[in-house]
This record gives structure tokens, sequence and C-alpha cells, in this order.
């Protein structure tokens, strides 16, 4: 058996290692007040992208209370926010071309809004109407697009990591250059996929970018009660690939991140581990309330770092940004997120015909029988399914 790839000195009395023995520095670019630290290295980056990557944080953050708040008034049935974690999210998608393969958790809808999904698209999913790419069989906030090149997102947590391996050798036997970029928050790297995932990626030599939201909750569960190591990005090293950790709500530091790994990944045919590290300033979704397991002075400490405002301060710095034009950008949204709601509103549920197509190629005669069944089921209760009743 051949051991030529693992690294070892030899010693004559027992040494161990532990935690502290890998010592993981954090990239940092951006101070909270909008300059860069001494002799940082700034990425690629120009005054029209600064401006695409704020506007898209402004529409996300819009979106997100709109869309909090029209859950709470019963119009949507489940919600989840992008809030302090834009600069992971927005960074890590700016820093991929446009045929580069996402593969999402369910906190990622602005990287799908980076690369073009309309205001339009995101409130025909998030109210299921027949207008919706996914024929309103997914849950709110289960987006999909395949002209964007952003897979479809699944409920169960962490399936995305060993598919996005799958995605990156595909990528690498039609010899593509590009990425599967998989996104995914520390609580999903307690799940068996993410070490299935992670190794047959090192071990095939594929271009996948792992990237590793981890901000600081599992829900309810604390990272201190989820794992005993240092961090995630320990792992990455331990499964033998290139590994960064960067400061989550440092959107320079991300891009720059990224950027390199990207590369690295494309020339190298090989995965590559970041590991965010940023913070939840919402609930975990619109069923959560974070108040039964943290504290608000634990939030507040995490405002001062709130990742938006600290780009808006550099973009401000650089000339490339008003106070006047951002209000204007927040307030343009409001409308236009509020314009897109009613319309959504008024458009029926996706025929219940639809409901049996695409699960093979022709719909089988079971599952005619089964769509039946289920007419006939509503024929007789037609109050209880009133968007349907009307329509078979």
């Amino acid at each position: 058996m051949s051991q030529s790839n693992f690294s070892q000195s030899v010693v004559h009395r027992a040494s161990f290692l532990d935690r502290d023995s890998l010592e993981i520095p954090i990239l940092k670019i951006l101070q909270a007040d909008g300059t860069t630290y001494d002799k940082a290295q700034l990425p690629q980056i120009d005054q029209a992208l600064s401006q695409r990557i704020f506007d898209t944080c402004v529409f996300t953050r819009v979106l997100d209370e709109r869309m909090l708040a029209a859950q709470r008034q019963g119009r949507i049935s489940f919600y989840m926010t992008c809030t302090g974690e834009e600069a992971a999210v927005i960074g890590s998608a700016a820093a991929l071309e446009p045929d580069d393969i996402i593969l999402a958790q369910y906190r990622e809808h602005a990287a799908l809004r980076y690369r073009g999904f309309t205001t339009q698209q995101f409130m025909d999913q998030l109210f299921s109407n027949a207008q919706d790419l996914g024929k309103g069989r997914q849950m709110p906030i289960h987006y999909g697009i395949q002209a964007l090149n952003f897979q479809t997102i699944s409920s169960p947590l962490a399936t995305q990591i060993p598919q996005a391996s799958g995605v990156g050798y595909s990528l690498k036997m039609q010899q593509k250059p590009n990425v599967a970029v998989c996104y995914f928050g520390e609580g999903a790297a307690s799940e068996g996929d993410f070490h299935a995932g992670l190794n047959m990626a090192a071990v095939h030599k594929v271009p996948v970018i792992f990237f590793c939201r981890n901000n600081g909750y599992a829900i309810s569960t604390p990272t201190d009660e989820q794992f005993a190591g240092n961090g995630v990005a320990s792992r990455g090293v331990g499964y033998g690939m290139h590994t960064i950790r960067v400061d989550g709500n440092d959107m320079l530091a991300v891009l720059a991140a990224t950027q390199q790994a990207r590369a690295y990944a494309v020339k190298n045919s090989a995965p590559v581990l970041i590991e965010a590290m940023t913070y939840r300033l919402g609930a975990h979704s619109s069923s959560d309330d974070p108040s039964g397991y943290r504290s608000k002075d634990e939030e507040a400490k995490w405002q001062q770092h709130d990742p938006v405002q600290r780009f808006k301060l550099w973009l401000v710095n650089q000339g490339w940004l008003t106070e006047a034009e951002e209000q204007t950008l927040y307030s343009q949204y409001r409308d236009e997120v509020l314009a897109a709601v009613k319309t959504a509103e008024k458009v029926p549920a996706p025929h219940i015909d639809l409901l049996i197509e695409d699960v093979y190629d022709q719909p089988t005669p079971r599952l005619k029988q089964q769509l039946a069944e289920l007419k006939q089921h509503i024929e007789k209760y037609p109050k209880a399914y009133p968007k349907t009743a009307g329509r078979l």
C-alpha cells in the first residue's frame, strides 16, 4: 500500500496533535469604518462591479424586509433571510463566471439576484403561482433556474455537497474552464454528506469551491455544541484540499478569497474550501424565535459588524456612492418589490394537471389514476381547496 501522499516526520517519543496545532489565519481587508488595513491586497474590483454588488445588497435587504412582513401577514407560508450574511454570499457570487454552477443551501438568494433573477421571478416562486419556474411544487425560497446555472434548492440539509462533487467531476470530464460552487452552513458540515462530498472531491481532484457560511448557529445550536475542532476550515486541510478562512462580513476579503479560489480550482482541477466567519442577524427562518437561545446583547454586538454598512462606507470613501443615492435605491426597490407582490398575488396557482408532469417522460397510468382520485376528492370538498376547486 502506497503512503507517498502522507507528509510526515519521524519522532522517537509520542507526540500528539490537538486543535491548536494547526493555526488558521483569517483574511481581513476592510475595516468597520470603510477603510482598508495597511498592506491589504485588494481583490480585482472596479466601480462598476462595486456598484453591482451594492445594488444586490440593497435589493436583498429590501426583499428580506418585505417578504418577512408578507409571511407575518399570512400572504406567503415561509421565509428565510440573508440578513447579516450578504458579504459572504454576494462577495463570493461576484467572483464567479456566469457558466459556473451554483448549488445553494437556502440562504443564497442574493447570489441568485446577482446573477440576474428578476424581482417578479422571486415573487412568482414565493407565491407558488402559475408563473413559478418550479410549478408551485416547492416551499418558498427554494429557487432554481437552469438559464442562470443555479440548481434548484433541496430542503434536506447538505444533500447539495456530494452533488457538487459530482457536478465538478462532470465539468472536469467535459474539460470546461468552470467550477461548481457549493454553499452550506456550519450546521450542514455536521452531516455525513459533508464528509463524503469533500473526500470525493479531493480524491478525484474536481473543480469545486465548498463555501461554508459559519454564522454561529445551526438553527438554535451554537457552534461550541456542534463540534470541538478548529472550525470547519481544519477539515478541509484534513481532506487534503486548499483551504482559507475569511471574515465573512468583509465584502472585499470574501471577493478576494473566492477570486483566488476559483483561479486555483480551474487551473489545477482541484477543490477549495472557504470558511466565511459571519453571523445570522435574523432568525433562522420565519418559524424561529432566536430570543430563546441568544441574547439581545450578542445581536447588538454583531450589528456593529453589519457587512452592508461596512461596504457602503468603503464605497463612500471611494467617491462611488452618496447617501442620497443609497436612499433612492432603497426607495426604488421597496416600490418595485411591493408592485411585484401585488402582481404575483393575482396570478392563479398552477393547474393541478401539472402535478404529475416531469416525474417521468410521460405520466404513468398509476400517476393518472392518483390525479383522478385527487380531483374527485377536491370536488367533494371544494371549500377546502379554494384555489383549485374551480379549475378542475
